[in-house]
């Protein structure tokens, strides 16, 4: 009996202590949410593509993020949604490059942080334009709604996202993982990287046959006027000046077709429209000269369709539900906009039908350098699909192919690919203490996913 009391007096303190110890758990658990951090948020990106920060979930359930994170799997893009708090964990002028470079996906990216809401992507994925103005739209429509703000982003953003998610590959990676380790094992490394060269040369090769076909237009156009030009250069009242503007706009003619046919990548395509540019000039300045008027100003094309020649003003234009701007246009287009109609503006072929070829991808970024040049391009085209791509520091104006020093930003690596910290960070240059897209001043004035960046 002894012994059973005394180890009965023996487990009452260790009763005691577990009791303290178990009460203390209880308490920990619950404890007010903290915020968490970067790392965490990132390991969630690149699993689930969503991620709540703790101190959030009585704001954003976790049903709700349950919810969003089966969406974006269903979709299978590269979107990634953050809900943060505003705390120090997150520091508002660089969380959106800290979550893109840690998660490290060619991708879009969307963070509410507090009671603001903005976002940042890879051209690749999604021009930026395009993902800012998604955003903007989505936050003026739920206002301080967090779930009806997300997913309306969500579900306009996947539709115009390329790429797939990170979930893609990790479904398979059972599979996938195995084999690589084989293939890497065997000499792998070089065919992975021969792949990667393989996909993109055939996607040169596809902006190259879509560029081919509007220049070949424009070569056509420029020859028709040549053709119907009623100039003799052994013409009695025909003198040196004019010969020389004549054959001036001849071997651009000539020096157009032989480049065309030379072209073997996109960015071959800007010397092209370079000469037919050049070739315009001298057909203006020579009829200028016959017909005894002051010689015309060396002015960039007409900005609503290069093939009506140098423009002669500048006009006030804006896009529809666009912010004005000041753009280069022919006499003809002058006089229609003077009188309230439309400008004659040049339309290429998409996949969504025909579009202004400001509204037709980067692919027809060298195609308007040519023009354009370089310096004034971006000006031009703020606030465009196209003048998004280019107005980005690391964009050549050669389609985003590595000419001339420039960089590729990603290394290489498409939407949904992993490119670690290569990236524009241009892009994900959001400040979370200026204010959300909610107050009114978003994009600058600019309308939509084309017309801000």
């Amino acid at each position: 009996m002894r012994t059973v009391l005394r180890r009965s007096r023996a487990t009452g303190p260790a009763a005691v202590l577990a009791a303290l110890l178990g009460l203390l758990m209880v308490l920990g658990l619950s404890a007010p949410a903290q915020a968490a951090g970067l790392n965490d948020a990132a390991d969630s990106l690149k699993k689930t593509q969503v991620y709540v920060d703790p101190a959030m979930t009585g704001r954003f359930s976790e049903d709700q993020a349950d919810a969003l994170a089966k969406k974006l799997k269903k979709a299978d893009k590269p979107v990634f949604v953050a809900v943060l708090p505003d705390s120090e964990a997150y520091a508002p002028k660089t969380v959106l490059k800290d979550l893109r470079t840690k998660v490290g996906i060619v991708g879009v990216y969307a963070v509410w942080r507090g009671n603001a809401f903005d976002v940042g992507s890879d051209g690749e994925a999604l021009p930026v334009a395009a993902a800012k103005n998604i955003a903007g739209a989505s936050a003026r429509s739920h206002p301080g709604d967090i779930d009806g703000t997300v997913n309306d982003f969500v579900d306009q953003a996947v539709r115009q996202a390329k790429g797939e998610g990170p979930q893609h590959s990790a479904s398979a990676a059972w599979i996938v993982v195995p084999v690589v380790l084989l293939v890497l094992a065997g000499g792998g490394v070089f065919l992975l990287f021969r792949r990667a060269k393989k996909r993109k040369e055939e996607k040169a090769r596809a902006e190259l046959a879509q560029l081919r076909t509007v220049v070949d237009e424009d070569i056509t156009a420029f020859g028709e006027e040549l053709d119907r030009l009623d100039f003799n250069p052994g013409a009695p009242d025909a003198d040196d000046t004019q010969r020389a503007d004549y054959t001036r706009a001849l071997d651009s003619y000539d020096r157009a077709k032989r480049t065309m046919d030379e072209a073997a990548k996109p960015e071959d395509v800007r010397p092209v429209t370079e000469a037919l540019e050049e070739g315009r000039f001298a057909l203006a300045t020579l009829a200028a000269r016959r017909e005894g008027r002051p010689l015309p100003e060396r002015r960039v094309p007409c900005f609503f369709d290069p093939r009506h020649g140098p423009s002669t003003t500048d006009v006030q234009w804006a896009p529809p539900g666009g912010a004005p701007r000041t753009v280069p246009a022919c006499a003809d287009d002058a006089s229609r906009l003077a009188t309230g109609q439309d400008p004659d503006i040049r339309t290429v072929q998409t996949e969504h039908g025909h579009q202004p070829y400001w509204n037709a991808g980067p692919a027809y970024s060298p195609w308007a350098g040519g023009y354009f040049g370089g310096g004034l391009l971006p000006g031009l085209l703020v606030g465009t699909m196209l003048g998004s791509v280019i107005s980005t520091p690391s964009y050549a104006y050669a389609g985003g192919y590595d000419q001339g020093g420039s960089v590729d930003p990603t290394g290489g690596a498409d939407a949904g690919e992993y490119s670690g910290g290569a990236f524009d960070s241009a892009g994900f240059s959001g400040d979370f203490g200026g204010g959300d897209f909610g107050g009114g001043d978003f994009g600058g004035g600019d309308f939509g996913g084309g017309f801000g960046d």
